[in-house]
């Protein structure tokens, strides 16, 4: 039969235990099936210089090219929409929409790499809820 710990040490060991937990940083986790969108620049007050946007991939299986584009389309409305909230109008090279969009599909790239294929047991979240205006989704291909 083993005996118990001594209370006083115990103790000792739980407070050990109780400090170490409070000097380990605290790193916030990103969420599953999620990639932040983030626009630069624009015509805001002084202290706002970006925006950012979550937007979730949850009911899209990135094994499949149709799903892949979806997530494409859904991140360049999305940066269309941040940039246009920033006061940037400007497309093509270097802009806020271009830059944005950018940075995301090189993440996305990275994700599209290791996605392995949603299995049996999968069941499709709702549709994500996007910022922008509906009709932007046929208005802007």
């Amino acid at each position: 039969m083993s005996s118990p710990i001594p209370f006083p040490a115990l103790r000792w060991f739980t407070l050990g235990a109780a400090a170490l937990a409070s000097t380990s940083p605290v790193m916030p986790q990103p969420a599953p099936d999620q990639i932040v969108i983030v626009g630069h620049y624009g015509r805001v007050p002084d202290s706002v210089q970006s925006l950012s946007i979550v937007v979730s991939y949850a009911d899209l299986d990135l094994s499949y090219p149709a799903d892949r584009n979806v997530l494409r389309h859904r991140i360049s409305l999305t940066a269309r929409y941040l940039c246009d909230k920033l006061g940037e109008t400007d497309e093509g090279p270097g802009s806020c929409r271009d830059a944005a969009t950018q940075d995301a599909l090189r993440r996305v790239g990275t994700i599209e790499e290791h996605f392995a294929p949603r299995g049996t047991a999968w069941v499709r979240p709702p549709v994500w809820v996007a910022p922008y205006p509906e009709a932007w989704t046929t208005r802007y291909p």
